[in-house]
């Protein structure tokens, strides 16, 4: 019945035809950051997992964070660099679907384990005394089974929504990759049901996780501020600048691209937000935890000796 009112069997995907010109640069651009994302979150899997000093809950969840980059990235670059480098921008309909759902699920997994991170620098520097038994290897393991099978039934019922859709009229995808508002734009039917869940899901992993993180933070901020000494507050604040950082920038990309109606949906915007979020965030996270972590860099020594 679906495949008799599904018309259209493939779509076409804008990319960045509307700049022809930069066709080759961004090429060999995304290329790069492919290549860096894809090394460097590698390069963190093996660390931690071959590491016994780093067998410790923060890089156990940096572990999770490293795989949900590498998902997300080989979810889209792979199509992008296709397409510019052979301006064959089509994506059949079951591809279409099953690029929605792993990036559904690789970007709602990486908001929800941004808070678990949060959470685990929280206990870590107001409950120090009690950091061993509150996140527990059990509660650990526990926490992220959570985000994992949450967020894979958030990408299916975003999916399965999709897929009862009808699509009869226009193909173009205004986007690089496959993405739930401009998907809608294309739909012959009522789309009330999908732009429900849409800001359901926004509500839960964006504004709810973000509050809740942003409450870590005030607890450790205030923690950190009745340090007396210099060196505590630093040694206390290094301890999650880095996870800071990676938060600042992974929330930024995603309420630009979410955070509005899919009425007021922006290609220019949504492609630069996603280009943050998909391509640069992914890239960024393992510099950004290695460059300022001495426990890494100790692991990477030993690991890799010409480093």
């Amino acid at each position: 019945m679906k495949s008799n009112q599904t018309l259209v069997t493939e779509f076409i995907l804008q990319g960045f035809s509307e700049h022809p010109t930069l066709r080759l640069p961004l090429f060999g651009c995304f290329l790069v950051l492919y290549t860096v994302a894809l090394t460097g979150n590698a390069l963190i899997l093996t660390v931690v997992g071959c590491s016994a000093g780093l067998h410790s809950p923060m890089y156990f969840f940096l572990f999770n964070l490293a795989t949900i980059d590498i998902l997300c990235t080989s979810t889209i670059l792979p199509k992008v660099l296709v397409g510019l480098i052979t301006q064959e921008n089509t994506i059949s309909y079951e591809g279409c679907m099953t690029q929605l759902f792993f990036l559904a699920w690789a970007a709602s997994s990486e908001l929800l384990l941004l808070s678990v991170m949060a959470f685990d620098r929280y206990v870590a520097i107001c409950r120090p005394l009690h950091y061993t038994t509150i996140m527990s290897p059990q509660l650990c393991a526990a926490l992220a089974v959570s985000v994992w099978g949450l967020c894979a039934i958030n990408g299916s019922v975003h999916t399965g929504l999709m897929a009862r859709l009808i699509f009869c009229g226009p193909r173009l995808i205004t986007h690089f990759f496959c993405e739930i508002p401009p998907l809608l734009l294309l739909s012959c039917s009522p789309t009330r049901i999908n732009s429900i869940m849409t800001l359901v899901a926004d509500g839960f992993y964006g504004f709810i996780n973000f509050m809740l993180t942003l409450a870590s933070y005030g607890y450790i901020v205030a923690s950190i501020l009745r340090i007396r000494s210099k060196e505590g507050k630093r040694r206390a604040f290094s301890t999650c600048s880095s996870h800071l950082i990676v938060v600042s920038v992974y929330y930024t990309a995603v309420f630009c691209a979410y955070i509005s109606p899919a009425s007021t949906y922006s290609p220019e915007r949504s492609k630069v937000a996603g280009v943050l979020y998909t391509v640069l965030s992914p890239t960024l996270n393992p510099l950004i935890y290695t460059l300022r972590n001495a426990e890494v860099h100790r692991a990477l020594g030993k690991l890799l000796p010409f480093s």
